[in-house]
């Protein structure tokens, strides 16, 4: 952000869509949840693609290193070593 001076939105992402179904199993598997993931289908699901445009990032020379999981991955480990003990 050292190069950017505009009033535009800057999306920060990998430029990879997921679904919610497919995130929440990638988090199921992460953190060894066993429990069966409900979803409730009288709620709104929301936007049918939660794909950010990274384009405007990227053009500033400036790309992801970390990919979802492994970013996942890193901040439950980060999580469960910082709140051991704490009722969580």
């Amino acid at each position: 952000m050292k190069r950017y001076d505009g009033s535009e939105i800057v999306n920060i992402g990998v430029g990879e869509d997921i679904s919610i179904s497919e995130l929440a199993a990638l988090i199921k598997e992460i953190v060894a949840y066993k429990g069966d993931v409900i979803y409730d289908a009288s709620k709104p699901d929301g936007t049918p693609r939660k794909l950010l445009d990274v384009s405007r990032i990227h053009s500033l020379g400036w790309k992801a290193k970390t990919g979802l999981r492994e970013g996942i991955a890193k901040t439950y480990e980060w999580y469960a070593q910082h709140h051991k003990g704490q009722g969580s």
